[in-house]
């Protein structure tokens, strides 16, 4: 018999560690963004009396020449992508070649898309000519500044070379903290972007927790002053820096398994009971925000993906602009990995300082992933527990109904506990009580708050929710998401598909199950006329 998820997460994992993994950040010049910054750059700042688009091709060509001499210089290569060409792989040939512990690897030049300014020329009635900027995408010219540093290891730079310049960073904090690891003379086995063992587990996952904004600004401002720049240093001293922003954040959290046979066995059943993550209230557990009028679902709807390459399968949950993958990476650890591509999904800035906070949420997202996958497979309830569901009871002076299994409206009840939107940060009756209107096949003229509030005090005395000190939200105890996942999982797989055998047969064609009830009443009746039983008067 296989291991359950919980006996595969608890006894056959050696390593756990919880890290930010590939980091993708913008940068951007906040004093060029619309046309008339552009126009007191070109007139004010620069000294030009007409602000003409001609005045760009200078600062480009110097741009591009002073990348063509740090590259003859420094005896860097200069490679111009192909269309179509993996840059991840260029680059993995050019850095299996570079030898050194800091400096750049390889310089790669592609044309590409970026929103930039287009000019339109403008001639008044007396003749004198003007310029009118709006901005257009257009493609041009980026470099790709392969680097080795020596706080984050490999990363790159990649910068327009046409006005607004547009700057993004790719960094890894995986390999950041292998650096860390190095300076103190750490050992440790690396897992590709990750950790197969380090001779320190709470150092190293001390390490991972330190990873901030401010590493990531100092990464920046070492490079963008040793690699050609679009601006001169005039023009930055005068206030026309680049500024950061937060582009994609991924977390990731990571298992090592003692034996590769575990990973195999662990998806088995996620992808056996998991199939469904992606359905709207369910994948809001994930992402725990409450949908309304202003966040709508996506047009194509909310997706789960489960994926096999070869035998290798993963899972994978979208939101919005945002997901969640969970995979077997190189036949050893099982990584949770979330991705969020958009700050504002959680109604966050894009700003540095936000790193911190998008940390804790992905790293909250995986361990409820994780969380949610062991109650959904192992939600057995005791003797005592399911009586004390199943029996009035009393707590203090008040008596407190029984949520019998099979009384529709705790059917709905308890089903709408299961919605994952109602669980991460609470949820308040009026939530509630549209789930289990629908549940029930009713409007919320017929299941009024009334009998949500009667629902919801019968669910907080039997401990199935709390609520939450100072507010009028709720959540689910331990023992409710057991609950909640017993009641369903029983009525949605074992009895509804069993009504049809249970039932007269509509046809003569008998169902295995409905043979074997008819078996055991046989039985019955059997020993019931061998014991000479009669029926009462």
């Amino acid at each position: 018999m296989h291991p359950t998820i919980a006996e595969i997460l608890r006894d056959h994992v050696s390593l756990s560690i919880a890290c930010i993994d590939r980091l993708y950040v913008n940068g951007y010049l906040p004093r060029l963004q619309t046309s008339g910054q552009l126009c007191y750059f070109l007139g004010e700042h620069l000294g030009y009396p007409i602000p003409s688009p001609a005045l760009l091709r200078p600062i480009h060509d110097r741009f591009v020449r002073e990348v063509e001499e740090f590259a003859e210089s420094a005896a860097v290569p200069l490679v111009a992508f192909r269309r179509g060409e993996r840059k991840d792989l260029v680059a993995a040939r050019h850095r299996a070649r570079f030898a050194g512990d800091d400096g750049v690897v390889f310089i790669g030049v592609a044309q590409e898309r970026c929103r930039s300014f287009r000019a339109t020329k403008r001639k008044t009635p007396r003749g004198s000519v003007s310029f009118e900027f709006s901005r257009q995408s257009v493609f041009v010219n980026h470099y790709y500044f392969y680097v080795h540093d020596l706080e984050w290891g490999p990363a790159f730079l990649k910068i327009g070379s046409y006005v607004p310049y547009p700057v993004k960073l790719c960094l890894n904090g995986h390999e950041w903290v292998k650096q860390q690891l190095r300076h103190e003379g750490l050992a440790f086995e690396s897992l590709d972007n990750g950790f197969l063992s380090c001779e320190d587990p709470e150092r190293l996952q001390a390490l991972c927790d330190q990873l901030g904004p401010d590493d990531l600004q100092a990464f920046f401002d070492r490079w963008s002053h040793r690699l050609p720049w679009p601006l001169s240093p005039e023009d930055r001293a005068a206030g026309f820096e680049h500024r950061l922003s937060l582009w994609q954040v991924e977390m990731s959290l990571t298992h090592v398994f003692d034996r590769p046979v575990q990973g195999r066995h662990f998806f088995e059943q996620v992808i056996r009971d998991h199939l469904d993550l992606g359905r709207p209230e369910q994948v809001s557990l994930l992402f725990p925000q409450r949908l309304t009028r202003r966040t709508p679902p996506p047009p194509a709807g909310y997706r789960t993906r489960v994926i096999t390459t070869g035998v290798q399968p993963s899972l994978h949950v979208a939101y919005k602009r945002s997901h969640v993958k969970q995979y077997f990476k190189e036949q050893r650890a099982l990584r949770t990995e979330t991705t969020i591509n958009e700050p504002t999904d959680f109604f966050l800035t894009k700003g540095l300082h936000q790193l911190p906070t998008l940390r804790d949420i992905g790293q909250r997202i995986n361990r409820t992933l994780l969380e949610v996958e062991r109650t959904s497979e192992h939600c057995v309830l005791s003797q005592d527990q399911l009586d004390r569901l199943q029996q009035p009871t009393r707590v203090d002076t008040q008596r407190v109904p029984a949520l019998r299994f099979g009384d529709p409206r705790v059917m709905a009840l308890l089903a709408a506990l299961c919605l994952f939107r109602l669980l991460p940060d609470g949820f308040r009756h009026r939530d509630l009580r549209a789930d289990v209107a629908t549940l029930l096949g009713l409007n919320l003229d017929t299941y009024p708050p009334g009998r949500m509030t009667y629902d919801l005090r019968r669910l907080r005395l039997k401990g199935l929710i709390e609520r939450l000190p100072g507010t009028h939200r709720y959540r689910l105890t331990p023992l409710g998401l057991r609950a909640a996942y017993f009641y369903t999982k029983l009525h949605l797989r074992i009895l509804r598909p069993a009504w049809a055998a249970l039932a007269p047969r509509p046809d003569p064609i008998p169902r295995p199950l409905r043979l074997a009830f008819d078996r055991v009443d046989a039985e019955i009746t059997r020993l019931v006329d061998q014991a000479h039983l009669q029926p009462a008067a």
